[in-house]
């Protein structure tokens, strides 16, 4: 089937053809970009958080009536851990100033330099003397974990964080790559606690492969996170536990109860597990998704029908001429084809539209939203969604336009 004359009849009633395309561009831009951010989105709700088995972590969060003071707390706290570590089917205890996903926790600024103004990295600074590693199940993969001499004690109501920071810490992957680009290894290497000539000097005795963050960000900025060898006496206590197979819901208010024998009065004592912070955490990142996937889906449904109506449009409009084509001999299958071929026409205008506007849009996303650019495999797919849409949307107002009986059409003109 020759392509003009299909050309030379949109051309002269164009408003039609023009809107859909228009729609089918706009369609494309938005369907790829949501796909992506879809995607996006679903695999930073699947990422790992470092912790090995999330189905077997809780921790368990309390606070005390009374304020005690730092001898005090430090012996509070390691009753607690005891207490904890003796409830059976527990395998692991340890002490930890915040838990990732949690949204409950201190950052602080990592810097290469005294001379930076400022931070390298903003990382969140998990406080432990226990077995952290070891109980969330981190993997070590350069270097070692800390042990008992590098534990500093800190009162937390002398602000002793920055004049005792330790002098070894274990860090993140993702950090030792932004604090160290290029490879290498960054044990040995020397970090600094803030900024200035006062920043607290430590250096890198390990490296974990992954633990977020509490606020868990999208992108690799979730994974700054140090492992700080400190003995601090905050008022409130955290322990972060691990039990064996399948008992982490029998132990959880068992934790509870045994905390609340070694300190009677409590203000606040709460248990919660790793799994219970994922689901709070992510629970806007899969709505998000869910929502674009509607919204694309209302989209090619809008599209698919703005196909149908032109098409059954064009038809009514030319039924005589349909009629004549079949009066001199033109089969159901060509009347089939040349409406089908001038949808495809139109599908096509509008999808090299849309792949422009799909590119266009994507930049905006990732100036103001910090996204990666959208690869063409998003392009493709989208682009044959509506090709395929298209196609699929005009062959029902085709068949019925390859049915009508030439005497009728002639007849009705």
């Amino acid at each position: 089937m020759e392509i003009r004359p299909i050309l030379s009849a949109l051309l002269r009633n164009k408003t039609a053809p023009v809107l859909i395309a228009a729609q089918v561009a706009i369609s494309l831009a938005i369907l790829a970009n949501a796909l992506y951010v879809v995607n996006l989105r679903l695999e930073t709700s699947a990422r790992p958080s470092g912790v090995a088995d999330e189905a077997n972590v809780f921790y368990v969060s309390k606070r005390p009536l009374q304020k005690l003071n730092h001898a005090d707390t430090l012996a509070q706290q390691r009753r607690d851990a005891e207490a904890l570590a003796a409830i059976p089917g527990v395998q692991s205890v340890s002490f930890t100033s915040q838990m990732p996903m949690s949204r409950s926790g201190s950052n602080s600024g990592f810097s290469t330099d005294r001379k930076q103004t400022k931070s390298t990295a903003n990382v969140a600074m998990y406080f432990t003397a226990g077995p952290l590693i070891k109980t969330l199940g981190l993997k070590i993969i350069d270097g070692r974990d800390f042990n008992a001499d590098d534990v500093v004690e800190a009162d937390s109501e002398l602000d002793d964080l920055g004049r005792k920071f330790p002098k070894g810490i274990v860090i993140t992957k993702a950090l030792a790559e932004i604090l160290f680009p290029g490879g290498g290894s960054a044990v040995g290497k020397t970090v600094y606690y803030g900024t200035g000539n006062d920043a607290a000097e430590t250096r890198v005795i390990g490296v974990v492969e992954r633990l977020q963050t509490t606020t868990a960000q999208a992108g690799m900025r979730g994974e700054y996170s140090a492992i700080v060898p400190f003995r601090i006496s905050y008022i409130f206590s955290r322990f972060a536990v691990r039990t064996e197979a399948g008992q982490r819901d029998r132990i959880m208010p068992e934790a509870e109860a045994a905390l609340r024998k070694v300190t009677p009065s409590l203000a606040r004592i709460r248990t919660q597990s790793v799994e219970q912070d994922r689901t709070s955490r992510y629970r806007n990142e899969k709505a998000l998704a869910w929502m674009l996937v509607a919204v694309s889906g209302l989209l090619l449904l809008v599209t698919a029908s703005g196909i149908v109506g032109m098409t059954t449009l064009r038809v009514a409009q030319r039924k005589k001429l349909i009629g004549v084509r079949r009066a001199l001999g033109a089969r159901k299958r060509d009347i089939l084809r040349y409406f089908i071929t001038e949808n495809f026409l139109i599908t096509s205008g509008g999808v090299v539209a849309g792949l422009v506007l799909a590119v266009l849009l994507n930049q905006l996303l990732v100036g103001q939203l910090e996204m990666s650019k959208l690869p063409i495999g998003y392009l493709a797919y989208g682009a044959a969604t509506l090709w395929l849409l298209g196609v699929a949307a005009v062959y029902g107002p085709a068949w019925r336009a390859a049915g009508i009986s030439p005497a009728i059409a002639t007849r009705s003109a």
